[in-house]
């Protein structure tokens, strides 16, 4: 049953990823993948707020923490994504831009976790 739950989160996220992506490439320049770096954000925003919010102020079951910590956010969030055009960057000799998207997809997504934590304060 574990398995079904963390898969359905999974599906979720990613198809939300999918759709996030497609919108942020439709609306922003494509020479940087902005649409990875928002969902990295968000995900880690969400992950923040569970970690810190949901456990400590509901009491959340496991099979919610589940769903939505390992499945809905593995799904959302991108790391496999995020190292494939970071080496396409390099690859292409965008060295400025591959470097840029390595420190703000840490950075800021180090930020979400920590705007989740105040969030949930």
């Amino acid at each position: 049953m574990k398995y079904l739950i963390v898969a359905i989160g999974a599906g979720l996220g990613g198809s939300l990823r999918f759709w996030i992506s497609n919108f942020i490439a439709k609306v922003l320049p494509v020479f940087f993948p902005y649409g990875t770096l928002t969902v990295n954000i968000l995900g880690s925003v969400i992950l923040g707020i569970l970690i810190f919010g949901f456990e400590d102020k509901m009491n959340l079951s496991n099979s919610m923490k589940l769903f939505i910590g390992v499945g809905f956010c593995g799904g959302l969030t991108t790391f496999s994504t995020f190292s494939f055009e970071t080496f396409n960057l390099i690859k292409n000799t965008e060295f400025l831009l591959a470097g840029i998207n390595v420190l703000v997809n840490v950075l800021i997504t180090l930020l979400g976790i920590y705007i989740g934590y105040l969030l949930t304060r």
